[in-house]
C-alpha cells in the first residue's frame, strides 16, 4: 500500500512464531510501524520493534502460512495506509483498504497513513450539543453528545449489536453527515446482514464500512479501528462534514492488542491484559472528537467479560466516554427491550445547563421512582404488595408503567418480533414520562404501555378501566379476566399485567418474565 522505495530495501526472514516474524535487514533498518511485504505482497507485516542494528520484529496482518526462514521481505517505505475520498462512500473495505463488496476497486481516492496524531487542543471545539437518537430511554435518561463518545456495555446476547443497528437506522436519515461502521473482531454474518439492511434502507450512499472480523489475525483486528478513524478524519477535516462512527466491538480491539502484546513477549498485566492497555486505547479514542471543522460522534459497543463492569477493559473504556449505556441481562430476560439498566446507565450531558431544567428534573424524578421501586422489591417478594403503604404502592405502579413505556419496538427487529419499529421524538418521550408520573395513566393496564411509541398509543391499545382511581394498581376488577387473580398471593394481584396482549411480560413476585424477543 505504501510507495515503493527506490532501490528496494530487502530483508530476509530470520524466525516465524505464529503471527510474530523477525526479519534481518543489512542495508537499512525500517522504522517502527513500517509495512513490509513477503511472498509478492501476499503477506503483510507491520514493524513493532527494532531488536538490534539489523533485526526488526513485526506482527503479521495476514495469515503466515507458507512463510519460511530465509524468504525475502520487502520494505514498502511507509506505514499501513487507508483510502480516503468521496470514492469510498457506499463501499466495504478490509484493513488494507481493499474493497470486499465484490465490486471494482474505488477510483479517485488518496491513501493516508492510519497512524495519525489526535487534533491539537487549539482545534478542539468546546460547544456542547445533544444528539437525538429517537430511542426513548436513551434520549430521556442517557442523552448522547454530538461529537462525544457513547459506550454500550453488556455481556454476550443482551442486544449491543441490535441497539447499534437501530441507532444507524434512526440517525442516518436525520443527519446530513457520513456514517462509518467499523467491525472489530465480530461475526462476519453481522457485517453481511448490515450491508444488506443499509442497502435496502437506501442509506448506503452516505455510509462506509470497514471490517476486521474475528477470523482474521490479531494484527489486522488491532489496526482496523485506526483505518476507520483515518477515513472519518478525512470527512471531518477535509470535507467539513459531521461523522457518525460506530464501532462494534471496542473490547475486541483491546483483546487483539492483548494477543499482539503476548506474541511480542511483553509481561502481562492484571487479568492477562497488556501493560500498555491505557496507551493503546487512548491512541484510538483521542482521535475522536469535535473540531472547528466538524465532529466525529462515536457509539461503541463494549463487550463486558462475565458481566463484570470492574474488568480492566471496561474500566479503561469508561474513562473516555461521555455516556455509558449499560445493558442488563435481567431486563432482557424479562422481555423489557431495549434492555438498558436505567439506574446504572449515565451521561455527562444530563445536567440542567445542557438538557434544560425540565428535562433534568424529569430524568431525576424517573430515576428516583425506579430506585424506590428497586428498594421495595424485597418487601414485595417476602410480604406481598398489599403490605405496602398506599404511597409506596403508587410508586410501584408508576415505576412499572415507566419501565414498560421506556420499552420500544425496533426497526432492526421487525422481522423477528412482527411489531413495526417506532421512532419517538424527545418531546413525546418527555411528555409520556411526565404524564405517567402525574398518574394520568393509572387507569390503564400496564400492558397498554408496553412496546409503544408516543404515550397516546396506549389509549388506542387498551381503554382505561373506570374504577382505577384507587390507590392500588391491582385493585381493579376489570383487568380482562385473568383466571387466577387470587391464586398467586396478594402481591401478584398488583399488576394490571393481567390483560396480557401479545407480548407483555407477565409479573412474577416482583417483576416480569420474558415472553418477547423484540
Amino acid at each position: 500500500m505504501g510507495d515503493k522505495t527506490s532501490p528496494a530495501n530487502l530483508g530476509a526472514v530470520v524466525a516465524v512464531r505464529g503471527s510474530v516474524v523477525d526479519i534481518r535487514f543489512d542495508a537499512h533498518l525500517p522504522p517502527i510501524y513500517s509495512l513490509l511485504h513477503a511472498q509478492e505482497g501476499e503477506i503483510a507485516i507491520e514493524v513493532l520493534a527494532q531488536l538490534d542494528a539489523q533485526r526488526v520484529r513485526g506482527i503479521a496482518l495476514t495469515p503466515t502460512q507458507g512463510l519460511a526462514r530465509g524468504m525475502a521481505v520487502e520494505d514498502t517505505g511507509g506505514p499501513l495506509k487507508a483510502p480516503v475520498g468521496k470514492g469510498i462512500l457506499s463501499r466495504m473495505f478490509d484493513v488494507f483498504g481493499n474493497a470486499i463488496d465484490r465490486q471494482a476497486a474505488p477510483t479517485d481516492v488518496q491513501w493516508r497513513t492510519v497512524h495519525r496524531a489526535p487534533p491539537a487542543l487549539s482545534r478542539r471545539s468546546t460547544k456542547t450539543e445533544i444528539f437525538e437518537t429517537g430511542i426513548k430511554v436513551i434520549d430521556v435518561l442517557v442523552p448522547l453528545e454530538r461529537g462525544g463518545k457513547a459506550g454500550l456495555f453488556g455481556g454476550a446476547g443482551v442486544g449491543k449489536t441490535v441497539l447499534l443497528t437501530e441507532m444507524i437506522h434512526n440517525m442516518i436519515g436525520h443527519q446530513e453527515g457520513v456514517s462509518i461502521f467499523c467491525g472489530i473482531g465480530e461475526r462476519c454474518r453481522e457485517g453481511e446482514e448490515l450491508y444488506r439492511d443499509m442497502k435496502g434502507a437506501g442509506v448506503l450512499p452516505n455510509m462506509v464500512m470497514v471490517f476486521g472480523q474475528m477470523n482474521e489475525p490479531p494484527g489486522s483486528r488491532f489496526r482496523v479501528g485506526h483505518a476507520a478513524l483515518t477515513m472519518a478524519e478525512y470527512f471531518r477535516d477535509d470535507e467539513h462534514r459531521d461523522v457518525l462512527l460506530l464501532i462494534d466491538n471496542i473490547f475486541r480491539f483491546i483483546q487483539a492488542g492483548m494477543e499482539v502484546s503476548g506474541l511480542m513477549g511483553q509481561m502481562p498485566s492484571r487479568l492477562g491484559y497488556q501493560p500498555t492497555l491505557g496507551t493503546e486505547l487512548s491512541r484510538l479514542e483521542e482521535r475522536i472528537g469535535n473540531t472547528d471543522t466538524g465532529a466525529i460522534t462515536s457509539i461503541q459497543a463494549v463487550y463486558v467479560p462475565a458481566d463484570d463492569l470492574t474488568d480492566p477493559a471496561a474500566v479503561h473504556t469508561f474513562s473516555h466516554l461521555s455516556a455509558s449505556i449499560v445493558l442488563s441481562r435481567k431486563r432482557a430476560s424479562q422481555g423489557l427491550y431495549p434492555a438498558i439498566d436505567l439506574l446504572q446507565s449515565s451521561s455527562k450531558m444530563a445536567t440542567p445547563g445542557i438538557v434544560g431544567e425540565r428535562h433534568y428534573l424529569l430524568a431525576q424524578e424517573i430515576r428516583r421512582t425506579l430506585a424506590q421501586y428497586e428498594d421495595l422489591k424485597d418487601i414485595i417478594a417476602m410480604l406481598g404488595l398489599e403490605q405496602l403503604a398506599p404511597d409506596d404502592r403508587n410508586v410501584v405502579a408508576r415505576a412499572r408503567r415507566l419501565e414498560r413505556f421506556l420499552t420500544q419496538p425496533f426497526f432492526a427487529t421487525e422481522q423477528f418480533s412482527g411489531i413495526k419499529g417506532k421512532l419517538v421524538s424527545l418531546k413525546d418521550s418527555l411528555d409520556g414520562c411526565e404524564r405517567i408520573l402525574r398518574d394520568e395513566f393509572k387507569g390503564y393496564p400496564e400492558s397498554a404501555l408496553y412496546m409503544i411509541g408516543a404515550i397516546d398509543e396506549a389509549k388506542k391499545k387498551a381503554p382505561a378501566d373506570k374504577p382505577a382511581a384507587g390507590v392500588e394498581p391491582g385493585a381493579k376488577p376489570a383487568a380482562k379476566a385473568d383466571p387466577e387473580p387470587a391464586a398467586d398471593s396478594g402481591s401478584k394481584a398488583k399488576s394490571e399485567l393481567q390483560p396480557k396482549p401479545e407480548l407483555e411480560p407477565q409479573p412474577e413476585v416482583e417483576h416480569a418474565v420474558d415472553t418477547d424477543e423484540s
